[in-house]
């Protein structure tokens, strides 16, 4: 178990649903900045977003207090990612890695693009469909060098060390040959998503090749090093909130009463019959209702 939790404030799939994370000790603190990068030696500490088969487009709030996940907005509706045949929402549990940062000014050695101003992102290749807002401990397998719309966008190939069959998982060649398919799976899927919403379809460096863990690993210390400016505030994060409660050399640092007072202020937590759908039956019947 991590020691973290989840609360949800108002229903899902509005404008106002939120999903704010906990410490050990039921504190409130941003799943951002908070949360350490590792969870022990070569083990990275995952945030899930979006479970795998849902289309709600989830996210880490970079702009909000605290970071909750909330559901990204466009000319004022939620986003949800279209069914790409033959595909069914989102093919991974996919969020991000916590204290990472691509940051917009860097311009990349191996994209020639500056990064997406986002957490690094995680596509998780385990069975076991996670929840919204849950905090798992994954192994990290590879990286792929998406470029949308002109910027840097890592997407990191990980399982969750506690899947069954993690032990089987140590480099990108595993994927390979133990889910044979499913890497070019990842590339058309991350190539044709926002087709469907008008847009061209995204590029890739290195000819759309996985690069290996060990190449991932320098990515995301990379990515850990910017964010680490960022919230130091050697960076201006140009409406980014740095907001914590933990990084004791930030000037960003606020103590746990006053992120509680930023929660509280907020709509009431979600009731349970706000339960998040996740498999595909479940989701249908929560948008015709």
């Amino acid at each position: 178990m991590s020691g973290f939790s989840s609360e949800e404030r108002a229903a899902p799939f509005t404008l106002e649903y939120r999903v704010f994370l906990k410490n050990e000790k039921g504190q409130y603190i941003s799943p951002f900045h908070d949360i350490p990068i590792y969870a022990d030696k070569d083990v990275f500490h995952m945030v899930v977003e979006v479970p795998r088969w849902s289309n709600a487009k989830m996210e880490i709030a970079t702009k909000d207090p605290l970071n909750p996940i909330k559901q990204d907005v466009k000319k004022g509706k939620l986003r949800y990612v279209a069914n790409l045949f033959p595909y069914k929402g989102y093919i991974w549990n996919y969020g991000a890695i916590p204290q990472t940062w691509e940051d917009p000014r860097h311009n990349d050695e191996h994209t020639g693009c500056c990064g997406d101003n986002d957490p690094i992102d995680v596509c998780e290749i385990g069975s076991k469909v996670c929840a919204r807002g849950e905090i798992i401990r994954v192994k990290v397998l590879g990286i792929l060098a998406m470029i949308d719309e002109g910027e840097t966008d890592w997407k990191v190939i990980a399982i969750n060390v506690d899947d069954p069959d993690a032990a089987n998982y140590n480099d990108i060649n595993d994927v390979k040959r133990l889910k044979p398919g499913y890497l070019e799976a990842t590339v058309d899927w991350f190539r044709r998503y926002k087709v469907p919403d008008g847009k061209p379809e995204n590029q890739f460096a290195f000819n759309a090749e996985f690069k290996d863990k060990d190449f991932a690993i320098d990515i995301i210390k990379s990515t850990h090093d910017y964010w680490r400016a960022l919230v130091t505030k050697k960076t201006d994060g140009k409406g980014i909130s740095c907001m914590n409660t933990t990084v004791f050399e930030s000037p960003f640092q606020c103590d746990p009463d006053a992120a509680k007072a930023i929660v509280e202020a907020l709509p009431p937590p979600c009731e349970s019959a706000c339960t998040i759908p996740t498999d595909v039956d479940k989701w249908f019947h929560h948008q015709k209702n």
